[in-house]
C-alpha cells in the first residue's frame, strides 16, 4: 500500500497533480474538503482499515505535520512517498491571483506558509522523495537529490 505526502506552499500545483496523477488510484486526503483534523483523521484511519492508498493534498510545511503522517503510515505498513512541489513566491502569488471564490487564498497566507516550510528529506522516513515542477500547466518530476 501507498500513502503519499505532497509537501509546498498553496498554488503550487499539488491539487491538479493529483488530479492528473492519482484520482483513480488514490484517494485524496485535504484539509480543504474535511475542513478539521478531527475529520482527516477518521478518514485516514478508514483509509488504512480498508488498506485504501491515499494522497495528503494538504500544504505539510513543517516536519511536524509530516510526522504524523509519516509514522502512522508506517505503522499499518505502508510504503511512504514524498511530493516536494518546488515553486517560487512569486509563481505561486501569480497562480493564486488568478483563482477565484473559495479557492483564492489570501496572499498572507501563502507567505505565511513558505516562510514555515522545510524541505523534506529521507530521514524524515519517507521510502521515496521527488521533486515536482509546474511549468506551462505541466509537470516534471524529477528524483531527490539532497540539497546541500
Amino acid at each position: 500500500m501507498e500513502a503519499i505526502i505532497f509537501i509546498g506552499i498553496q498554488a503550487s500545483g499539488k491539487s491538479t497533480f493529483y488530479k492528473e496523477r492519482f484520482f483513480n488510484s488514490h484517494v485524496r486526503i485535504s484539509l480543504d474538503l474535511l475542513n478539521t483534523r478531527n475529520k482527516q483523521e477518521k478518514f485516514l484511519e478508514t483509509c488504512f482499515a480498508t488498506q485504501t492508498m491515499f494522497v495528503v493534498d494538504n500544504t505539510n510545511p513543517t516536519l511536524a505535520e509530516r510526522k504524523f503522517f509519516i509514522e502512522t503510515a508506517k505503522v499499518n505498513k505502508y510504503k511512504v512517498i514524498g511530493y516536494y512541489f518546488k515553486s517560487s513566491i512569486e509563481e505561486a502569488l501569480k497562480r493564486n491571483s488568478e483563482r477565484s471564490g473559495k479557492e483564492r487564498i489570501p496572499d498572507v497566507g501563502i507567505l505565511g506558509c513558505y516562510t514555515k516550510l522545510v524541505v523534506p528529506s529521507y530521514q524524515e522516513g519517507f521510502d521515496q522523495l521527488y521533486y515536482v515542477k509546474t511549468k506551462a500547466g505541466n509537470f516534471s518530476i524529477n528524483d531527490w537529490v539532497d540539497e546541500v
